[in-house]
């Protein structure tokens, strides 16, 4: 057995150990440990695990913008993620300008469009309605049907103004009328958490949905609210976007206990929260899950299976002969790691997830 490319002696998330045979950059062969051969192997040894490709739901890859951008291969591959979705950097204006800003990156990357023409140009892009257009959504996703994935409206006090949940009521017409779903962001109050959960659908997403606010999906004993697994029983997809201001560490474990549990785990990284922390990279975030408890196949599925179901490509959730290689390769190390969570909460977990390289579209990179 030969290939251009031999992953040799990688273990899959059910704990066997393969080969991995590469040709063209297509998946030729999946076969016993340490039997391929070919010109070009990279041995692990048993000691790495290989996965589809991370896929990290919630990420901002405009570089343009400040505070939220960062460029996309410093948050996409350089850390173990093949695809990255960036939630809602642009809206209609300068949706153009991030396809365009990203035709040269390694990383595969699709958006949400922000529902505010203007996007993240500024913070409050939810307080003028005005910025609100249907026919400029609809004509950038004719333009660019094939890279938005969704759109994005960010539902929080200090991004609607006064305007309350009205953004997101027009939003949900946006929606009807596009086919396209919502991916939500929440936060302080006003709106309530309450009147947002009651405008979500199917295949709609919270994002957020472990911030530590007072407007959180818990009530004061901590027990889910009523219009949450009403929510969650219609098809709303809980998605964590951990980000500088969005992940607790006590509503998580709160969460954990209550079994509200997560579809998809996203980091929200840009570049100040990236070089600063509390993100670093997808394999910190991945890190808080493992050391929450999690079993690994249920942390790894988040970023692989769950993500690709969502975005109807489930090529980019599998390792399947004949299909075009998107793989994430990472350890689980013994090493004691302190962890951040958005409000300065720390905890100390024994064993940390480490990005060793990635397969991106059959081309091979080191992390």
């Amino acid at each position: 057995m030969t290939g251009s490319l031999i992953l040799k002696n990688v273990r899959m998330l059910d704990g066997n150990s393969v080969d991995i045979i590469l040709e063209n950059g297509v998946i030729n062969e999946i076969t016993l440990p340490g039997t391929a051969t070919g010109a070009e192997m990279i041995d692990y040894e048993d000691k790495v695990f290989v996965s589809s490709g991370w896929i990290d739901m919630h990420v901002h890859a405009f570089p343009e913008f400040e505070p939220y951008g960062d460029d996309v291969d410093e948050i996409g591959y350089k850390t173990g993620v093949t695809t990255v979705i960036d939630a809602g950097s642009t809206g209609a204006d300068q949706i153009s300008d991030l396809v365009n800003s990203c035709k040269n990156s390694k990383t595969n990357v699709f958006a949400f469009l922000n529902i505010s023409r203007i996007g993240l140009k500024r913070i409050d892009e939810l307080s003028d309605i005005s910025w609100l257009n249907e026919e400029e959504v609809k004509n950038a996703f004719s333009q660019y049907g094939d890279f938005i994935v969704g759109l994005k409206a960010r539902i929080s006090k200090s991004v609607v103004g006064p305007n309350g949940v009205e953004p997101l009521k027009i939003a949900r017409m946006f929606s009807s009328d596009t086919g396209l779903p919502l991916m939500v962001h929440i936060g302080s109050g006003p709106p309530d958490i309450k009147e947002v959960l009651e405008l979500l659908e199917e295949k709609d997403i919270i994002t957020h949905y472990l911030n530590g606010k007072a407007n959180n999906l818990f009530d004061q004993a901590g027990e889910p609210l009523p219009e949450l697994t009403k929510a969650i029983e219609r098809g709303v997809h809980l998605d964590v976007g951990h980000g500088t201001a969005s992940f607790s560490f006590p509503t998580a474990e709160n969460a954990r206990k209550k079994e509200v549990r997560f579809n998809t785990i996203s980091t929200d990284i840009y570049r100040r929260n990236r070089e600063n922390g509390p993100v670093f990279n997808m394999a910190n975030v991945l890190t808080k899950f493992l050391y929450l408890g999690y079993p690994l196949k249920e942390v790894i599925d988040a970023v692989t299976v769950n993500a690709a179901a969502w975005l109807h490509k489930p090529e980019l959730g599998r390792i399947s002969v004949g299909d075009l290689a998107n793989l994430t390769l990472f350890s689980i190390e013994d090493e004691t790691t302190v962890l951040l969570d958005s409000d300065g909460e720390e905890r100390t977990a024994e064993k940390r997830i480490v990005a060793k390289g990635v397969v991106i579209n059959g081309e091979f990179f080191e992390c």
